[in-house]
């Protein structure tokens, strides 16, 4: 919806009301001023989830996002409100960005320790799958509602129905909060630190003992936050704003590359059980790296729908594959009395500098350069941190699977 918000929230260039590069930076500014609460999310929730609980962690995370996400559905034009309307949005999006940043962690660990013995791959294969859910959903949304409705209608009010969509997550924090119950693992250890066998590790700790496995994990998440806020959600602008596709058509091509990945992560999630994660991290990275640069310089030389869903086709092969055992080599990286906090960190710092001012940067360099490549580039960059980390990564003993 960036094209569309950017035209509602923020004034367009006085001397050409046409040009609305300037509206798309600074809305995708707003969009990167979240991130920088998600440090600060992901430490305060992080030992939040270590010390109280999983569920208690997440059952948070997704109240502040639904009172985030109600901000934005309800916040007024500029046209009504004038400059207090961006700054509504800046409010929703620090309390969005200090909700996201403990989500990561809480919602993995959860995950990976309420898996049976040999399936840990599997289920931590739902964390991006339901990113990607969403992604799929949201893209469904978005088709739908430039099919539905007029683009007067759209600007008028349409554009709200999305985020209305979003306030679903509220019944999923009752969900949790009734049902689901704190991992047994997660129990032995709160009960072990009761009896005062062990203790909890504060951040500078965790930080000095896990060095290596927070460095080896932000590695691994600067290549996944360049793919999701790159390759995937700056799509549809890309599409629209650089290569002059219409915006239907871009919500296709990113609900098709979302659908492939829904389908292929839950299987490469259960074929790392079997042969392990770490050599599938490093192939469909080097191959991901590989398959960049060309297929981008193919798009850009005279840009088509079919170009632009080829290519995003093709990385979303390789994304699959990679996103399929993330999570769960992230939660590996970290023993379970620091596992929420250290994937938090590894995850929200990474995504702060890579990732929050990633669409920013990149529309800056389009404009700067006049070069289309420019968002391959940034890609290939994130990409390359990852393959270098994922040579660090070590597969579980059996005993531990």
């Amino acid at each position: 919806m960036t094209p569309i918000v950017a035209k509602l929230f923020f004034p367009s260039n006085p001397a050409n009301p046409d040009d609305n590069i300037n509206q798309i930076l600074m809305t995708t500014a707003v969009f990167g001023v979240g991130f920088f609460m998600r440090p600060v999310g992901g430490i305060i929730l992080g030992l939040y989830g270590d010390r109280k609980g999983r569920k208690a962690a997440m059952v948070m995370v997704t109240s502040l996002m639904a009172v985030a996400i109600a901000l934005i559905a309800l916040a007024p034009t500029y046209a009504a409100v004038g400059i207090a309307a961006p700054l509504f949005i800046v409010l929703a999006r620090l309390l969005q960005g200090f909700a996201a940043g403990g989500e990561f962690g809480t919602s993995t660990a959860l995950l990976i320790e309420l898996a049976p013995r040999g399936k840990r791959g599997f289920y931590g294969s739902w964390q991006m799958t339901g990113q990607m859910m969403a992604l799929l959903i949201g893209a469904a949304t978005g088709t739908l509602i430039t099919e539905l409705f007029t683009n007067d209608q759209i600007m008028a009010w349409a554009w709200r129905v999305p985020f209305l969509i979003g306030l679903l997550i509220v019944p999923v924090a009752i969900y949790i909060r009734r049902h689901v119950e704190e991992p047994e693992v997660f129990q032995q250890m709160r009960a072990e630190q009761e009896s005062g066998k062990t203790r909890p590790l504060s951040l500078p700790e965790m930080l000095r003992t896990h060095a290596r496995e927070t460095l080896v994990g932000m590695g691994l998440v600067v290549t996944a936050t360049v793919s999701i806020y790159i390759t995937f959600t700056y799509l549809v602008t890309y599409a629209t704003v650089t290569l002059k596709l219409p915006i239907h058509d871009a919500f296709m091509v990113q609900m098709a590359g979302a659908a492939v990945m829904v389908v292929l992560m839950p299987f490469v999630g259960m074929l790392s059980d079997k042969i392990g994660r770490r050599s599938l991290t490093i192939a469909s990275l080097i191959g991901y790296l590989i398959v960049l640069y060309p297929l981008y310089a193919w798009l850009t030389d005279g840009p088509t729908t079919q170009k632009l869903m080829i290519t995003q086709l093709v990385v979303c092969l390789f994304v699959s594959v990679f996103f399929g055992v993330f999570s769960t080599v992230m939660a590996e990286l970290f023993p379970p009395q620091v596992r929420s906090v250290g994937m938090s960190m590894a995850y929200n710092v990474a995504v702060m500098v890579f990732g929050g001012f990633a669409q920013f940067i990149v529309t800056w360099l389009i404009r700067a350069t006049g070069s289309p490549m420019a968002p391959a580039f940034y890609v290939m960059f994130g990409v390359a941190i990852g393959v270098i980390a994922s040579f660090y990564v070590r597969d579980p003993k059996p005993d531990q699977a």
